[in-house]
């Protein structure tokens, strides 16, 4: 259950870095991982009071996939300017 939450939330993960990033350019860091985090809660597909429960016990994990795809966003601007 955890791995399947886990899997859920860093492919949203993924596309919140994609739109915060579109939304406010570069710079602007930490509005952008706000946006991202809310972005997530906002889009876990459980009802309201279990995404509750969730962002209150996975903030952590939360904030690392976010960072995690950071760097992914990162790593595929590099690569495809090469």
């Amino acid at each position: 259950m955890v791995r399947t939450i886990k899997t859920i939330i860093k492919n949203l993960a993924r596309n919140a870095v994609l739109i915060a990033e579109k939304e406010f350019g570069s710079g602007n860091g930490q509005a952008k991982k706000q946006m991202a985090i809310e972005y997530i809660i906002k889009n876990l597909p459980f009802p309201e009071p279990i995404k509750r429960i969730i962002s209150f016990l996975l903030s952590k994990m939360i904030d690392e996939l976010v960072e995690s795809a950071v760097e992914w966003l990162h790593n595929q601007t590099v690569n495809q300017g090469e």
